[in-house]
């Protein structure tokens, strides 16, 4: 049975609207996280991308097989490609980014006015944001890094495999 143009649109807005809701959803539980348990988070799928690496590895091999039996471009799969060392280079990014101070809460500007009315800028969540990037698991780890750490979450696309969000191989996908 084949689906009709539009019915796949209604099914793909109705995936989307709810995993923009779900989305919203753990935003806003997100939001009041402390430093100490986002940096505990981004420490433990570092440690978690680490001792998953060999099963990741075999995921992304998998991967890479069907799109080259798809006919991507090389300069495509090689961007699609991981390996030891970019498993540990994407940790390291994961304990880099739980290293910065956290910017939730931080005043920007501010000043007192002539009436004593004391007026600050500060840094809050945006709430949800939304991506359409190019196929690469290093992305997928970043986005869901620095929007954990900004207390926002995240709904994303990878452009280049748009039947499949994000490569099963993707480090934040992989579960043994």
């Amino acid at each position: 049975m084949t689906t009709s143009p539009a019915a796949a649109a209604n099914d793909a807005e109705a995936l989307v609207a709810a995993t923009a809701s779900a989305a919203r959803q753990a935003q806003r539980a997100l939001a009041g996280v402390n430093r100490e348990r986002k940096d505990a988070a981004l420490h433990a799928l570092a440690d978690a991308l680490t001792a998953r690496a060999d099963f990741i590895l075999a995921a992304n091999a998998r991967d890479l097989e069907r799109a080259r039996a798809a006919g991507m471009k090389p300069g495509l799969i090689d961007r699609l490609a991981l390996d030891g060392e970019r498993i540990a280079a994407i940790a390291d990014s994961l304990r880099e980014i739980a290293a910065l101070p956290d910017p939730v809460g931080q005043i920007v500007d501010g000043q007192t006015l002539p009436n004593g009315l004391r007026v600050r800028r500060v840094r809050v969540p945006l709430g949800v944001v939304g991506m359409i990037y190019e196929a690469r698991p290093n992305v997928t780890v970043d986005v869901a890094a620095l929007t954990l750490k900004s207390g926002n979450a995240s709904c994303c696309a990878a452009a280049a495999r748009p039947r499949t969000p994000t490569p099963p191989s993707s480090p934040c996908c992989a579960k043994p």
